[in-house]
């Protein structure tokens, strides 16, 4: 008498694990998308305009998301964390803020000048300030970073006032709206699309980036040890798109502008305004501001690093340019 279970036919088992073998295969291949493909390059940006070519190049599909993974923050410091915990592998940044990471030990280089700022950065009051005395006694919020640093030191100087003249209020940029609304502030050291909204409830503009030119450039910052292997085609694919984008805007400035409207929270007729104060590098003049070893930009941050180590955000004026700015990402320029 047999005491135990002889099983299925070994046919039957041939088959059954034929078939589990297959299923396996499937939720493997389901499981692991992209096996054999590298990760997109992640790439982190809070709402600016300079910034938003890159979301109109993934909305208008020229930007492959199997390459680049755009990554939207709240602000510049949400980016500057993802970058240092390696969560993300570039960021749209000022240089002043490239600069501070790179002192903080996060290795990044520029590779794109998104714009340049000449309007788009304000130091806007509230209605019904008293100016007659300028500046002199306001509570004035702003972010403690070089950006709302060299726009307050210009602008107390032009009224010819210094830092003990006012009340600064360090603010980060997520609480300017709240902190005017509120009334804890007479004045903001604020930026695009924030000064639009305020503008609209009757703010003043008391000082742009106009008078403070080629200072406010914001640029894509890349961590220096992700910028090889398959990182270098997608950075070629972002840098190219962005391009793309930006001839689009040009040529196309109405359907660029409702496109806008979701991120800059704006109506479409005021979105344009928000570029008024803004310089948009071509690819031409990416090239002359990345290239060689006296390219502009390199002259720009030596200049900004000596105001960051007067405003103690930097502890020395001294600082490693080295590898700063690469432009081998940027697109070649045809041969005239």
């Amino acid at each position: 008498m047999k005491v135990f279970n002889e099983g299925p036919p070994a046919s039957a088992v041939s088959g059954l694990t034929g078939a589990v073998l297959a299923l396996l295969a499937v939720l493997v291949a389901v499981s692991t998308p992209g096996c054999g493909q590298s990760p997109p390059l992640r790439v982190a940006a809070h709402v600016w305009p300079g910034y938003e070519l890159m979301f109109i190049a993934r909305e208008l599909q020229w930007l492959d998301p199997a390459q680049v993974e755009l990554v939207p923050k709240s602000y510049a410091g949400e980016s500057l964390e993802a970058l240092a915990a390696g969560q993300v592998d570039a960021a749209a940044l000022t240089l002043d803020e490239v600069l501070a990471a790179r002192h903080r030990g996060v290795p990044l280089t520029v590779v794109l000048v998104f714009n340049v700022s000449a309007g788009a950065d304000v130091v806007i009051a509230r209605p019904g300030v008293d100016m007659s005395n300028g500046l002199k006694g306001m509570r004035i919020g702003y972010e403690r970073g070089a950006v709302g640093a060299l726009m307050l030191e210009k602008a107390l100087r032009e009224a010819g006032l210094g830092f003990d003249d006012i009340v600064p209020v360090n603010l980060p940029p997520s609480r300017h709206l709240t902190a005017w609304e509120i009334g804890l502030v007479d004045a903001l050291v604020t930026y695009e699309p924030l000064s639009s909204h305020l503008r609209a409830q009757g703010g003043a503009v008391l000082f742009d980036s106009s008078q403070a030119p080629n200072r406010i450039v914001d640029v894509l910052a890349v961590r220096t040890d992700r910028l090889q292997g398959s990182r270098k085609q997608a950075l070629r694919h972002l840098v190219a798109a962005h391009f793309r984008a930006l001839e689009h805007f040009q040529r196309n400035p109405q359907d660029a502008a409702y496109r806008m409207v979701p991120r800059l929270r704006l109506p479409a007729a005021e979105v344009s305004g928000t570029f008024r104060g803004l310089v948009l590098p071509d690819a031409a003049n990416n090239h002359r501001l990345l290239s060689g070893e006296a390219a502009p930009l390199l002259r720009s941050a030596s200049e900004l690093a000596m105001l960051m180590s007067s405003w103690d955000l930097l502890p020395t004026s001294r600082v490693d340019l080295a590898g700063l700015v690469d432009d081998r990402f940027l697109p070649a320029l045809e041969q005239q």
